[in-house]
């Protein structure tokens, strides 16, 4: 059982808390027994795993922890990356906050047979935030990375201020939704690259914008159900 503060392993999982560690490394850090065990349920195995009690002193895990209330299990994982491709898939540009990226993962695992690709600016899909955002789906379905230009099919970008709403439009897979920051949007020389943009309908007297991860729940589950012959 590991009992120094000073072990190898905890100053591996200190150091995988920043980004430039996680990406020299390609190696990123899961907390918490829900998320250990939806990696053992996508066939991913650890490099490492610590228990609390019985591989090291719970004080010791818990002081590596990012979670408030400590965890009970951290391992440390490989990073995976998938291919640009499917049916239906979802392109991120500039989003910069992790929950975000990491609840679209999990969206588009459950909505998508393709997986978000992230483009420039956008948060690490395996910084801790963005791991438990994602409930296990960056081991079920590897975030992509590829430039907008790159990617095949029909490429629609997600605009407030768009004329054609996104139901207008024809959604002859494949598909990719294209969305950007929150406030920003795209911009436009990235828009410019898409082959439509869209916008979502909400009320005149609403908010200015929703949410980029409600964003993309609603434009892929659209999607998803016009391209099935639902819709």
């Amino acid at each position: 059982m590991i009992t120094s503060p000073h072990n190898g392993r905890l100053k591996l999982i200190r150091k995988l808390q920043e980004r430039r560690h996680r990406e020299r490394a390609a190696l990123f850090i899961v907390e918490g027994e829900d998320l250990a065990d939806a990696a053992r349920a996508a066939g991913v195995a650890p490099e490492f795993e610590l228990a609390a009690g019985v591989d090291v002193e719970p004080r010791l895990l818990d002081a590596v922890s990012t979670l408030g209330s400590g965890t009970r299990v951290i391992g440390v994982h490989r990073q995976r990356w998938s291919e640009p491709g499917g049916q239906l898939s979802v392109y991120l540009h500039g989003v910069g906050d992790p929950g975000n990226v990491g609840t679209i993962i999990r969206t588009a695992d459950a909505l998508c047979d393709g997986p978000v690709v992230l483009g420039p600016g956008c948060a690490d899909p395996y910084s801790p935030k963005a791991v438990r955002a994602s409930m296990g789906s960056v081991f079920s379905r590897p975030p992509a990375r590829a430039p907008l230009h790159g990617l095949a099919g029909t490429k629609i970008a997600l605009d407030v201020r768009a004329s054609s709403a996104l139901g207008e439009l024809e959604a002859k897979p494949p598909v990719v939704i294209c969305l950007g920051a929150e406030r920003e949007g795209l911009p436009d020389r990235v828009a410019a690259l898409a082959d439509a943009t869209a916008r979502i309908p909400i009320r005149d007297d609403g908010p200015e914008s929703l949410n980029v991860a409600i964003a993309a729940a609603i434009a892929l589950h659209d999607l998803r159900n016009r391209m099935a012959g639902h819709g």
